[in-house]
């Protein structure tokens, strides 16, 4: 299967370097869609991340996304997802460990710094804690924020919000309001589209305003009409551009002072005549005047 994912080298025979590895810690291995996963236990993520950086054959070095995915159906809801690169063997994994609502996760913060913003954004929007990790606060949602915005249930009416009113200087609560239109889906609809046209679907029309351009080819020929007045026109001069009017004019001018006489060329230039005559042409037939001797 391709995708448009960076390329990245083959991951033949990383399952069974990561079984020899980290044995009894991995509970689930896939391989699918050119992307490994294991799923390991809880508490021994941290170990198993360490052992993915630094087992020679594997040489994860790199932490590079923690992640989160709430399945509210199912008690651990929650899934912390770990994705690993490897710079010597332009590899990629991922970790997952799964937990619920209280039980905390292991923090890898001890093994790559950066995690600690990762697990403080998972906190924030799932409300997935970790243990270990000594600066757990919220990241991308404000202070004083209630709930965890991610989680399925997360309601997305009845809350409220605070901030800072210019008007009234002061911060002030208020129920949150979305700015965000409710599309109501037709999941009934069969593949080929509904009979009926919902505004802004002519864009999807080839020519069409707004459309795709161009439009398709057709087998027909195109049928232009030329215009009136189109085409050459009788009695009209060619047409001669300004750089070669310019050069024209200079050729005559040019020409027309060469054909001047010593005496005139000195005076016009502001020097003095002398007794050193011109070099006279070898053939007789070649004058002063005549145009081989300019």
């Amino acid at each position: 299967m391709t995708h448009s994912a960076p390329r990245t080298a083959s991951d033949e025979g990383v399952i069974e370097a990561a079984r020899a590895a980290l044995g009894a810690l991995i509970l689930e291995e896939k391989h699918a869609a050119d992307e490994i996963t294991l799923t390991v236990a809880r508490e021994g993520v941290a170990d198993a991340c360490r052992l993915l950086r630094d087992t020679p054959g594997l040489e994860y070095q790199q932490l590079m996304e923690i992640a989160g995915v709430d399945y509210p159906e199912i008690p651990e809801r929650f899934e912390v997802n770990y994705h690993l690169l490897s710079l010597t063997r332009n590899r990629r994994i991922r970790v997952k460990v799964r937990t619920d609502e209280v039980t905390p996760v292991p923090t890898v913060t001890n093994l790559w710094p950066v995690a600690g913003w990762l697990e403080r954004e998972v906190f924030d929007l799932y409300g997935v804690t970790f243990a270990g990790n000594s600066d757990l606060r919220r990241i991308l949602t404000d202070y004083g924020f209630e709930g965890h915005p991610l989680r399925k249930d997360f309601p997305l009416t009845g809350y409220t919000e605070m901030r800072y009113s210019e008007a009234e200087k002061r911060v002030v609560y208020e129920p949150v309001s979305l700015a965000q239109d409710f599309r109501a889906f037709d999941f009934l609809t069969p593949w080929n589209g509904p009979e009926y046209r919902l505004p802004g679907d002519e864009k999807a029309e080839p020519g069409a305003p707004g459309g795709a351009s161009p439009a398709p080819a057709t087998a027909e020929p195109a049928k232009v009409a030329p215009a009136a007045g189109a085409g050459p026109r009788g009695g009209e001069k060619p047409y001669i551009t300004d750089n070669e009017d310019r050069k024209t004019a200079g050729m005559a001018e040019a020409s027309a002072e060469a054909r001047k006489s010593n005496g005139d060329k000195s005076a016009q230039v502001g020097g003095k005549a002398t007794a050193i005559d011109e070099p006279v042409p070898d053939s007789s037939k070649v004058t002063r005047d005549s145009g081989e001797a300019q």
